[in-house]
């Protein structure tokens, strides 16, 4: 399942994250993909607000990983930024297959690493749109079918 949609500013993204947020579960892969500057940490800003964060959600470009754990959130997640990662083997000292027993993952710049590490995901595209905003194609595993779709 796939489709595209309007955003027409940070505010429609972050919306939009939290549209995600009630059907959100542990095991979850949500990659988040797009230049610099196209709304990948605004939505997980939405989505992490949806679970419940009261306070800021800071980027992990740095820290590369951040978690977020009850009762902070209703649901553990990890915001994972991969944009400095260079090797897919860096992954395993980082963990997140061991996340995701119990958390959901909302990962910015998945193509630094092969696509096959990823089982059903939610893939998320954010582009710069023509006239301005941003738009936003998706594409949905099976797992995700009747679960969430983006309007």
């Amino acid at each position: 399942m796939s489709g595209e949609l309007f955003l027409a500013d940070a505010a429609a993204t972050e919306a939009l994250g939290r549209s995600l947020a009630p059907v959100l579960r542990a095991g979850d892969v949500v990659l988040l993909s797009g230049r610099l500057g196209m709304g990948k940490t605004s939505f997980a800003r939405g989505v992490l607000a949806g679970l419940g964060l009261a306070g800021e959600a800071p980027s992990p470009t740095f820290a590369i990983l951040q978690p977020y754990a009850l009762p902070e959130v209703r649901l553990p997640v990890v915001h994972a930024d991969l944009y400095r990662i260079e090797d897919a083997g860096e992954l395993e000292e980082l963990g997140l297959d061991d996340a995701l027993y119990d958390s959901a993952l909302l990962v910015e710049w998945p193509e630094r690493v092969p696509a096959s590490i990823w089982r059903d995901p939610l893939h998320l595209t954010f582009a710069r749109a023509p006239a301005g905003g941003r738009s936003l194609t998706w594409h949905a595993s099976a797992a995700w079918e009747r679960r969430w779709a983006p309007r």
